[in-house]
């Protein structure tokens, strides 16, 4: 995969391109402030991009709104956002405009190695990969939701979807069979509201009902 890296941190901006140039992949190039984000991107047309949410000068959302800008003008470009902290509101902004092809990890994630690579392949694909303690706050953030009408096992499994994970992963993780998932997704998409017909874009709806409703 060709690759652009944005972070400002020196040390794991090196990390990065260490790791995934020795795992064959090819970084196409490398920047450390938020105004070199989309240039970078516009150039490139990187099969994935991985960003820092804040980047200088301001160090607020610099990342952010750059993955948000690249998206609007490179529809479809797979975007890693990385971030030091569970900030919710930034990975509802960013599946808010579709799902497909992002991801969301806590920086802490990069540092498991088998796990960062399989959440940027995913993404690459134009699946979706979510950090487990962004969706955990997700979980908590409010009451009174349509989610309410979940069973504990069609939240797991919505959980599970919203962090990317396939009906095969989905089956090993909580010990059921695929075709369990398939009828719990089922469940999943008839309570939240969700169209039977356009199956592509269901389990995209679905996360983006769960970051919405959370």
């Amino acid at each position: 995969m060709r690759v652009v890296i944005a972070e400002d941190n020196a040390l794991l901006r090196e990390g990065l391109v260490l790791l995934l140039t020795s795992t064959g992949h090819e970084v196409v190039a490398v920047v450390g402030t938020g105004p070199e984000i989309l240039p970078a991107l516009l150039e490139h047309h990187p099969d994935v991009a991985v960003l820092d949410v804040r980047m200088p000068p301001g160090f607020r959302d610099e990342g952010l709104r750059a993955a948000l800008e690249a998206r609007r003008q490179l529809p479809g470009l797979p975007v890693l956002v990385l971030s030091q902290y569970v900030e919710e509101s930034y990975a509802a902004e960013l599946l808010g405009g579709g799902a497909a092809g992002v991801g969301y990890l806590l920086k802490d994630r990069v540092g498991r190695v088998d796990e960062f690579l399989d959440a940027l392949t995913r993404v690459a694909a134009g699946g979706t990969a979510l950090d487990p303690e962004v969706v955990a706050e997700l979980l908590t953030r409010r009451a009174d939701s349509p989610l309410d009408s979940l069973t504990p096992r069609e939240r797991e499994v919505l959980e599970l979807m919203a962090e990317g994970r396939d009906n095969t992963t989905i089956a090993r993780t909580l010990v059921i069979t695929e075709r369990s998932v398939s009828k719990h997704i089922g469940n999943v998409f008839l309570k939240l509201g969700l169209p039977t017909s356009d199956s592509g874009h269901r389990r995209v709806l679905a996360v983006l009902a769960y970051l919405n409703n959370a």
